[in-house]
This record gives structure tokens, C-alpha cells and sequence, in this order.
């Protein structure tokens, strides 16, 4: 029964430059979820705005060229 006894260790195996580091209560300068949720949401929008953008140019050259 492996899954009983099984290695708590997260950082096991990683190299030492990408471990988090170890405070008192758990990892230390790891993003909240507050600000992934907002990089998610400005990535998002930065895609959208620059699709719409192409799109316009795209239909901008299209009316010039017929």
C-alpha cells in the first residue's frame, strides 16, 4: 500500500534554483491565486485585443485592395 505511506516531500527531485522558499507556515514569494487570476484575465484580453486588431487591419487592406 503505497499510496499510505507516500513521500510529502513536493520538492523532491527539483533542482535547488526553482524551489520555492521554505518560511515557518509553508512556501515563501509564490503568486496568490488573486494575481494568477488576474494575469489569466489580462492575458485573455491582451489576446482578444490583439485579434480583433489583426482582423481590422486584415479588413482595412481587403476594402483597399478591391
Amino acid at each position: 500500500m503505497d499510496g499510505l505511506n507516500s513521500n510529502l516531500d513536493l520538492n523532491e527531485g527539483l533542482v535547488p534554483r526553482v524551489m520555492p522558499n521554505i518560511g515557518e507556515w509553508g512556501p515563501q514569494q509564490v503568486p496568490s491565486t488573486k494575481s494568477k487570476r488576474r494575469a489569466r484575465w489580462l492575458t485573455i484580453t491582451a489576446f482578444v485585443v490583439i485579434l480583433a486588431a489583426v482582423i481590422a487591419y486584415g479588413y482595412w487592406m481587403y476594402t483597399l485592395m478591391r
